[in-house]
């Protein structure tokens, strides 16, 4: 196609239907994803723990050992999504994870909440990783910022409408056989996994030839954008690391390196997903305050609707100026101090307002964080590395619940030990990113040069 213009409308307008079509749907198959794992969050506090006998440490293992499983397969499972494609490979992890998920409802103890919280792990392994890659793979490196922003909507989205539909179902005690609220809650989360994951299998399409939703003009510009773009980076990467996809991924300073910002950033996450349920219900002791089951799920809420429109509009002057080193340098250092400042807060409402900066601080960054490993890999590289990146950065998905849990139950049941912990790592990866930086190891645009991307 000659005619620049026409070049723009068509690219335009691929883009568009991608953003319309494509990503909500895979951004929901990521809500149903974040609530199945972080559902142990709010049943713990709300009747889980104490019918099981859960000590905090107990309660921290079991939410955390869902990683080691997950990890586990990390790497093996996007590889084979890369073989099998995508459409067929999410659908059946969808599938797979909902049916474990399911059995969480008639859980009986702490060594059975452990085992099933470890199998989830396996069956949920390569998801976000597989999707990331997924959406990488239909938009030039330009677009993007945009698209994984609109995808990574769901993950704050999933606390703000996920946590008070989960109180809301907890607050429905004995209403199906007799199950207890909590009971009730994973039954209900679990089933949306099934049934969308066999849509998945008919909706999706695994590159954008193959989408019969574009027009051809639309087909042939994204094949082409994207074809180019690989025969570049590949180029680079066989002149510096020689064949071989995998040799590329784990030979990579940056892809270790970036593990470990990512590793920060997970830290506070999960730290923040697993207990926030539970800090709010000290707020009760703490304050002389009382919430029902349904309130605290609305105040778990609070701070994610902020997160959202952080993270929207913070990946959009991303994608506007370039994504610059503070585009995830600086919210790393606003998590990191702002998360032990909550602890200090003399009010409900204070806490909630410091926690919703933490929350917003961490949001902000992993959009554009994720835009970083596709700009220097492609193939069989890409899906090792996005799927190292997110394994070795998923350790801090065992590590922050359990050394939490632990960490409070050694300093009396308080959190402020912990709390400082998160600090400390999140800005270690603010630290990470500026030295990777100053490094020249990562592009201050979109598109690293091949000069920045061989070394």
């Amino acid at each position: 196609m000659d005619n620049p213009t026409a070049t723009a409308a068509v690219e335009k307008s691929a883009i568009r239907k991608i953003s319309i079509r494509l990503v909500p749907f895979v951004a929901l198959m990521f809500f149903i994803n974040y609530l199945d794992r972080t559902a142990i969050g709010f049943a713990g506090p709300n009747g889980m723990s104490d019918d099981l006998g859960l000590s905090a440490a107990q309660f921290g293992f079991a939410s955390g050992v869902f990683f080691i499983g997950y990890i586990l397969l990390e790497v093996p499972s996007n590889l084979a999504l890369h073989r099998f494609g995508a459409r067929k490979w999410l659908s059946r992890i969808m599938v797979s994870w909902g049916i474990v998920a399911l059995l969480f409802t008639w859980v009986g103890s702490f060594e059975h909440l452990a085992i099933l919280r470890f199998i989830l792990g396996v069956a949920e392994a390569g998801f976000f990783p597989g999707a990331i890659l997924f959406l990488s793979l239909w938009v030039p490196a330009k677009h993007r910022g945009k698209i994984l922003a609109l995808f990574y909507l769901a993950q704050p989205l999933t606390n703000v409408i996920g946590a008070p539909l989960a109180g809301w179902l907890m607050t429905h005690d004995g209403i199906f056989f007799g199950l207890e609220g909590w009971r009730f809650m994973f039954f209900g989360v679990a089933l949306p996994a099934i049934i969308v994951g066999v849509i998945a299998w008919f909706y999706l399409a695994d590159k954008p030839s193959e989408a019969k939703w574009l027009t051809q003009e639309e087909r042939t510009w994204l094949t082409g954008a994207l074809q180019k773009e690989r025969t570049a980076t590949e180029a680079v990467n066989t002149k510096a690391h020689g064949k071989g996809g995998l040799k590329v991924a784990f030979s990579s300073g940056r892809v270790w390196v970036l593990s470990g910002i990512y590793f920060g950033f997970i830290y506070g996450l999960y730290a923040l997903g697993f207990f926030l349920p539970t800090i709010i219900g000290g707020f009760e002791a703490r304050f002389d305050v009382t919430y029902d089951v349904f309130q605290r799920g609305l105040i778990t809420a609070i701070p994610y609707i902020p997160a959202a429109l952080v993270l929207f509009l913070w990946s959009r002057d991303a994608s506007r100026r370039g994504l610059k080193t503070w585009h995830i340098a600086l919210p790393a250092v606003l998590g990191g101090v702002s998360i032990p400042l909550a602890l200090f807060a003399d009010s409900p409402e204070l806490t909630i307002a410091i926690i919703a900066v933490t929350a917003s601080a961490i949001f902000a960054a992993l959009p554009n964080f994720w835009t970083l490993p596709t700009q220097f890999l492609t193939g069989a590289a890409a899906a090792a590395g996005v799927a190292l990146i997110n394994t070795i950065g998923n350790l801090a998905g065992f590590a922050a619940p359990y050394v939490t849990g632990a960490l409070s139950d050694l300093t009396g049941g308080t959190y402020t030990v912990p709390m400082f912990v998160v600090g400390g790592f999140m800005l270690l990866s603010a630290v990470l990113m500026i030295g990777l930086s100053r490094r020249g190891r990562v592009s201050a645009s979109n598109v690293p040069s091949a000069d920045e991307i061989a070394h």
